[in-house]
């Protein structure tokens, strides 16, 4: 087979956000991780629900769900931490997106993947950089660095720096 008849394959990890499934590249992907008890940083965003410690890391956990302009993540056995890498002016940042459900991961061909609607998606669709249909129904693929904006991002270490601080006294109190 020469370089020309081979088809560039995509994995996409798909997630539920209320009634619809959303994917990013699992080159974004870190990590999966099941709720863990999220400590609020006073002040920050409504979607920034707070910050965990993931191995010494202060992570900020957003979430998603009002991010895109939905009602707020209700908690289930099924709702994760989904860790993710986004690069935001040549600055590498980790956050923790909440999600409703994880999926599957899905092996994509580029030919699979159609432009996103231009009108009358409910979401902003400068997030979404495609569609693919799988088993009838539509999966929205997500640029996760286009979901934050650079202030979104230098707010997120912002807090998740204050977060930090609030992680290290719940540790001493603990030890006491």
């Amino acid at each position: 087979m020469n370089a020309e008849t081979i088809t560039k394959i995509n994995s996409y990890l798909s997630f539920n956000l209320g009634d619809e499934e959303f994917a990013v590249n699992v080159s974004k992907v870190l990590n999966i991780l099941e709720m863990l008890k999220i400590t609020k940083v006073p002040k920050s965003p409504e979607y920034m629900k707070g910050v965990i410690n993931l191995r010494g890391t202060v992570l900020p956990i957003i979430d998603t769900r009002i991010k895109f302009g939905m009602t707020p993540t209700e908690y289930t056995n099924n709702t994760c931490i989904v860790v993710m890498e986004i690069e935001m002016d040549n600055d590498i940042v980790q956050i923790g997106a909440l999600v409703d459900s994880v999926q599957a991961v899905l092996e994509l061909e580029d030919s699979e993947i159609q432009p996103p609607p231009s009108i009358g998606s409910k979401y902003k669709s400068e997030f979404i950089y495609g569609m693919v249909k799988v088993d009838e129904k539509f999966i929205m693929l997500l640029d996760m660095e286009k979901v934050f904006s650079a202030e979104d991002v230098i707010m997120v270490k912002e807090k998740a720096a204050e977060g930090e601080g609030k992680i290290e006294d719940k540790e001493k109190s603990k030890k006491k």
